[in-house]
This record gives structure tokens, C-alpha cells and sequence, in this order.
């Protein structure tokens, strides 16, 4: 099925969800993730450039210059955000906005999350004026640290090693 109709296991789950909000619960959550898009973008505003400053629907563009005279570049605020335990926004889209950060709060997360996140959000942006080596360094708490973006493009290793240790079991 899948060669033919596409993900049809994806599709089948995404009607599922539509029919079982229904009408009402379909209008409820777009307009949380609308009310949710547009806290967040308010918490955020002090400390980032926003594209466009209008009112949201879902999603909005910060605009990552301002981090750039201390050295820093959206990247490294996108990894400095995994030390702080959040899954990174969409970065550098859209093309046109320059060090874009595309924020899409779901209409699941509750105003705690969202708060926590403009707190780690705020707290990085204050982070690259005062101490800008703590973003390049970042992530510090994942298994696998910074890579090494140009040889991983240029010289991909798209092989599976056996680790050291469960070759010696």
C-alpha cells in the first residue's frame, strides 16, 4: 500500500484524530495553538527580533541577528536549547529571514512548558552577550556533542560501527 498510496498509516491517523475532535474540538485547537503561538511570541520579544510583529496564527519567525555581534549564530542557540532538555525549533527557514528561528508551539503544551521555554529561550539570548563560549560548546549534556558540520557534509560516514565494548562481550 505504502508505494502506491503514499504513508497511508500517517493519513489513517490523522483522519482518526480530525473525527474523534470533531467540529468543536477541531476549532478548540486551532485556537489554542493560536492563543499559545501568540504567548509565546510575547515572551519572547524583549530578548529576540521578530520578522513580522503582527499578530500570529500557529507559528512565528524570530529573527537571529541580534545574536550575531557577540559571535553567536542561531545554531548555537538551537544546541544550547537541547542543555536545557527542549527539542530545538525549525532554524534558517524561512530562507528569506536571515538566522531564522520558526517557533510552532503544539496546542498540546501547557502554559508551564510554554513558560519554561521562554525562560530558556531568554536566559540563552542573555547567555550569548556575557558568555558566548557557553553556547559554542553546547550541547554539554547529550551523548553526542557538537559535530563537525563541514566534514560530516563533505565526508559522511554512512557506515555502522560496533562499538569497543560490546565487541569485547
Amino acid at each position: 500500500i505504502h508505494g502506491f498510496y503514499g504513508n497511508f498509516n500517517a493519513a489513517l491517523r490523522s483522519y482518526t484524530y480530525i473525527l474523534g475532535l470533531g467540529d468543536e474540538g477541531l476549532r478548540g485547537i486551532g485556537e489554542n495553538a493560536v492563543l499559545k503561538a501568540n504567548y509565546l511570541k510575547t515572551l519572547l520579544k524583549d530578548h529576540y527580533n521578530l520578522y513580522v510583529d503582527r499578530v500570529c496564527m500557529h507559528e512565528f519567525v524570530l529573527d537571529g541577528r541580534s545574536l550575531r555581534p557577540h559571535g553567536t549564530r542561531t545554531l548555537d542557540l538551537a544546541k544550547r536549547l537541547i542543555d536545557y532538555a527542549f527539542h530545538p525549533p525549525t532554524i534558517y527557514f524561512p530562507l528569506i529571514v536571515p538566522e531564522a528561528i520558526m517557533i510552532e508551539p503544539t496546542e498540546t503544551e501547557s502554559k508551564e512548558t510554554l513558560d519554561l521555554f521562554a525562560e530558556a529561550m531568554n536566559t540563552i539570548a542573555s547567555a550569548a552577550t556575557e558568555n558566548p563560549n557557553l553556547l559554542h560548546n553546547a550541547p554539554m549534556i547529550s551523548p553526542v556533542q557538537r559535530l563537525d558540520e563541514v566534514t560530516a557534509a563533505r565526508k559522511p560516514d554512512l557506515r555502522w560501527h560496533m562499538s569497543e565494548s560490546k565487541t569485547s562481550a
